[in-house]
Protein backbone atom coordinates (compact mmCIF):
# COMPACT_ATOMS: atom_id res chain seq x y z
CA UNK A 1 0.00 0.00 0.00
CA UNK A 2 1.51 3.42 -1.27
CA UNK A 3 1.33 6.19 1.91
CA UNK A 4 0.60 9.29 0.19
CA UNK A 5 3.14 12.39 1.65
CA UNK A 6 1.12 15.58 3.37
CA UNK A 7 2.27 18.89 2.06
CA UNK A 8 4.33 17.54 -0.77
CA UNK A 9 2.92 19.71 -3.75
CA UNK A 10 4.01 18.96 -6.99
CA UNK A 11 7.15 21.61 -8.03
CA UNK A 12 6.58 22.20 -11.66
CA UNK A 13 5.47 20.90 -14.97
CA UNK A 14 6.84 18.20 -16.54
CA UNK A 15 9.69 18.58 -19.91
CA UNK A 16 6.65 17.01 -22.04
CA UNK A 17 4.03 19.54 -21.13
CA UNK A 18 5.71 22.58 -21.53
CA UNK A 19 6.76 21.22 -25.14
CA UNK A 20 3.49 20.13 -25.72
CA UNK A 21 2.43 23.77 -25.10
CA UNK A 22 5.07 25.16 -27.01
CA UNK A 23 3.73 22.93 -29.82
CA UNK A 24 0.12 23.57 -29.96
CA UNK A 25 0.46 27.83 -29.70
CA UNK A 26 3.53 27.50 -32.51
CA UNK A 27 0.84 25.80 -34.72
CA UNK A 28 -1.32 28.12 -33.26
CA UNK A 29 0.70 31.00 -34.35
CA UNK A 30 1.78 29.51 -37.90
CA UNK A 31 -2.56 29.01 -38.93
CA UNK A 32 -3.36 32.90 -37.71
CA UNK A 33 -0.02 33.98 -39.63
CA UNK A 34 -1.05 31.84 -42.71
CA UNK A 35 -5.00 33.43 -42.37
CA UNK A 36 -3.38 37.21 -42.28
CA UNK A 37 -1.31 36.77 -45.27
CA UNK A 38 -4.30 35.47 -47.58
CA UNK A 39 -6.59 38.25 -46.11
CA UNK A 40 -3.91 40.59 -47.01
CA UNK A 41 -3.40 39.25 -50.76
CA UNK A 42 -7.20 38.94 -51.04
CA UNK A 43 -7.33 42.82 -49.79
CA UNK A 44 -4.63 43.89 -52.61
CA UNK A 45 -6.89 41.64 -55.35
CA UNK A 46 -9.89 43.41 -54.54
CA UNK A 47 -7.47 46.67 -54.91
CA UNK A 48 -6.63 45.60 -57.87
CA UNK A 49 -9.77 44.70 -59.66
CA UNK A 50 -11.58 48.01 -58.13
CA UNK A 51 -8.34 49.88 -60.20
CA UNK A 52 -9.20 47.94 -63.19
CA UNK A 53 -12.77 48.39 -63.33
CA UNK A 54 -12.64 52.07 -62.80
CA UNK A 55 -10.35 52.71 -66.06
CA UNK A 56 -12.66 50.78 -67.80
CA UNK A 57 -15.55 52.71 -67.07
CA UNK A 58 -12.91 55.48 -67.30
CA UNK A 59 -12.34 54.75 -70.56
CA UNK A 60 -16.01 53.35 -71.57
CA UNK A 61 -17.40 56.75 -70.58
CA UNK A 62 -14.66 58.79 -72.72
CA UNK A 63 -15.26 56.84 -75.91
CA UNK A 64 -19.01 57.26 -75.05
CA UNK A 65 -18.60 61.00 -75.08
CA UNK A 66 -16.79 61.01 -78.91
CA UNK A 67 -18.80 63.24 -81.05
CA UNK A 68 -18.22 61.40 -84.21
CA UNK A 69 -17.69 57.56 -83.62
CA UNK A 70 -15.24 56.22 -86.37
CA UNK A 71 -15.39 52.41 -86.65
CA UNK A 72 -11.25 51.01 -85.28
CA UNK A 73 -9.45 50.10 -82.69
CA UNK A 74 -7.58 52.78 -80.71
CA UNK A 75 -4.93 51.19 -77.81
CA UNK A 76 -3.38 52.74 -74.88
CA UNK A 77 -0.72 52.43 -72.30
CA UNK A 78 -0.77 53.15 -68.94
CA UNK A 79 2.00 53.00 -66.90
CA UNK A 80 3.05 52.02 -63.63
CA UNK A 81 -0.89 51.99 -62.29
CA UNK A 82 -0.69 48.49 -61.02
CA UNK A 83 2.24 48.46 -58.52
CA UNK A 84 4.40 48.95 -61.57
CA UNK A 85 2.88 46.99 -64.28
CA UNK A 86 1.72 49.09 -67.34
CA UNK A 87 -2.35 48.17 -68.45
CA UNK A 88 -3.09 48.19 -71.76
CA UNK A 89 -6.61 49.88 -72.97
CA UNK A 90 -7.62 48.66 -76.36
CA UNK A 91 -11.12 50.78 -77.62
CA UNK A 92 -12.52 48.86 -80.37
CA UNK A 93 -15.59 50.70 -82.20
CA UNK A 94 -17.72 48.33 -84.20
CA UNK A 95 -20.90 49.15 -86.26
CA UNK A 96 -24.30 47.15 -85.49
CA UNK A 97 -25.15 45.28 -88.69
CA UNK A 98 -28.79 45.15 -88.58
CA UNK A 99 -29.93 46.04 -85.39
CA UNK A 100 -34.04 45.92 -84.94
CA UNK A 101 -35.94 48.03 -82.61
CA UNK A 102 -38.96 46.72 -80.77
CA UNK A 103 -41.32 47.51 -83.79
CA UNK A 104 -39.33 45.71 -86.46
CA UNK A 105 -37.45 48.54 -87.38
CA UNK A 106 -33.80 48.53 -88.73
CA UNK A 107 -31.85 50.77 -86.44
CA UNK A 108 -29.25 52.43 -88.28
CA UNK A 109 -26.03 54.00 -87.24
CA UNK A 110 -25.83 51.84 -83.97
CA UNK A 111 -22.15 51.25 -83.27
CA UNK A 112 -20.70 48.46 -80.18
CA UNK A 113 -18.16 50.18 -77.93
CA UNK A 114 -15.85 47.79 -76.30
CA UNK A 115 -13.10 48.28 -73.92
CA UNK A 116 -10.58 45.81 -73.13
CA UNK A 117 -7.55 45.72 -70.29
CA UNK A 118 -4.75 43.88 -70.37
CA UNK A 119 -2.15 43.75 -68.05
CA UNK A 120 0.52 40.85 -66.93
CA UNK A 121 -0.02 39.59 -62.84
CA UNK A 122 1.14 36.52 -61.10
CA UNK A 123 2.60 35.63 -64.19
CA UNK A 124 0.36 35.21 -66.44
CA UNK A 125 -1.86 38.07 -68.82
CA UNK A 126 -5.19 38.81 -67.46
CA UNK A 127 -7.69 40.57 -69.47
CA UNK A 128 -10.91 42.69 -68.76
CA UNK A 129 -13.86 44.37 -70.42
CA UNK A 130 -16.89 46.51 -70.64
CA UNK A 131 -18.84 47.15 -73.51
CA UNK A 132 -21.95 49.09 -74.53
CA UNK A 133 -23.88 50.37 -77.47
CA UNK A 134 -24.54 53.80 -78.89
CA UNK A 135 -26.52 55.88 -81.55
CA UNK A 136 -23.51 57.12 -83.98
CA UNK A 137 -25.39 60.63 -84.48
CA UNK A 138 -25.94 61.18 -80.47
CA UNK A 139 -24.29 64.05 -80.10
CA UNK A 140 -24.56 66.17 -83.06
CA UNK A 141 -27.78 68.09 -84.02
Amino acid sequence: MKQRVRGRRPRGFLLLEVILAIGIFGMAAVGFAVAINRTADAASMAQRRMMITRILDSSLTEALSLPVLEEGVTTVTLDETLGGTAIEIDTLIEPLEEMMNQDGEILQQMFRIQVSAHWYEAGEWMEESAETWRYGRMYQP
